[in-house]
Formats: C-alpha cells, structure tokens, sequence
C-alpha cells in the first residue's frame, strides 16, 4: 500500500500485476475505482489514483479471507470547501499560527472480511 506515483493503468504499475511475473504478480485493488474515473488526488483539475493497495496472487486463494470493499476515504472534512481547489482533497497549510488541512492526497482503505 502506498503513492507510487502512478495510476493503475501506467506502464510501471502494469508490470508488477502482470501474472507472469513471478517475483510480483500482484493484485491491483485499485483497478475498478481508476477505471470509474475516481481518483486520491487532483491536479490540473484531473484525478489521479496514485494512492493504491496491491496483494499478492496467493491473497485471492485465501478461503477465508474475503476482501469486502476497496475505497477512497474522502469525508466532507478532508474536502477544500472553497475556492480554486474546491473539491480537492484539504491540503496541509499553515496559515499565521495556524496549521489547516491534512494533505494533497484521500486516504485509500479496504474493508477484509473473515469467514
């Protein structure tokens, strides 16, 4: 889990969910919310899901494990409420004595179910 700087469909994250690869072959969580078009951060007014959870192939075999849900946390209070950056994820700023906001990126999260 991390910012690899790259969305799930860049060259770079391709290649360590490729199957074939031995040595990675993981599974993109992230895949499905990319593909909706949603995103962990914005710029230029484009969302980019560079925040993403991959598990190894062996994961999915787990009988009892079950992932339940992948998603972008983006509550009303991680939110800039106004002006250029409506909408964006609250970065962090100090402002006088004063230190707003949390960061330029939406936590991701997945929900595992035990059965």
């Amino acid at each position: 889990m991390g910012d690899f700087n790259d969305n799930p469909s860049d060259k770079s994250i391709q290649w360590i969910t490729q199957k074939e690869k031995k040595e990675f072959g993981l599974y993109n969580l992230m895949i499905a919310l990319h593909k909706k078009g949603e995103g962990s951060l914005a710029y230029n007014d484009r969302w980019f899901l560079f925040d993403q959870i991959l598990f190894s192939q062996q994961w999915k075999k787990q009988k009892f494990l079950h992932i339940k849900k992948t998603a972008i946390y983006h509550p009303i209070h991680l939110i800039t409420p106004r002006g250029r950056y409506q909408g964006y994820p609250f970065r962090t700023d100090i402002n006088g004595p004063k230190l707003r906001g949390y960061s330029d990126h939406f936590p991701v999260n997945t929900l595992i179910e035990v059965k």
